[in-house]
């Protein structure tokens, strides 16, 4: 069975994951430190983990769990890396699906940000998440489910 696991701090997309795990009759693991208060859903199919207050603790606790048949809803780039090393999919809340073709790019971006970063060199944060954004995040969703349920089938 296919199960969505969300890095939960940050997501500005899991109402749409709920929508999507509704109609779809998955479960939904929404992985959090804690540090950004989530509500319960009251769906029977939707836990909430907290994980401890360190680095990476939910990064840890999706990949140690994900399989092949799973789906990952992150923007963390490093564990969409790790969830690919397991044969899982990953998907980001802007719609973009993480593939063993583009996440190498995506690392080495990341890194070099970093290193901008740290230089000083600023950038202007991400634009504001809109209603497109939210249609076309649902939209990869669905597509990266569904390759996940006939993998399954």
């Amino acid at each position: 069975m296919t199960v969505l696991y969300v890095d939960g701090d940050a997501c500005p997309v899991r109402d749409e994951v709920y929508r999507l795990a509704d109609r779809l009759g998955l479960p939904v693991f929404v992985v959090s430190n804690g540090s950004r208060p989530i509500r319960p859903t009251g769906r029977a199919n939707v836990q909430l983990i907290i994980v401890a207050a360190r680095p990476d603790a939910a990064d840890d606790w999706i990949a140690d769990r994900i399989t092949s048949a799973d789906v990952c809803v992150t923007a963390d780039i490093p564990l969409a890396s790790r969830c690919l090393a397991k044969a899982a999919r990953a998907v980001a809340p802007n719609g973009k699906h993480w593939t063993a073709d583009n996440i190498g790019n995506a690392l080495a971006g990341r890194e070099l940000s970093r290193h901008l970063r740290e230089l000083g060199v600023g950038s202007a944060g991400a634009p504001p998440f809109s209603k497109r954004d939210r249609a076309h995040f649902l939209s990869a969703l669905d597509v990266v489910v569904q390759a996940a349920l006939r993998q399954t089938d």
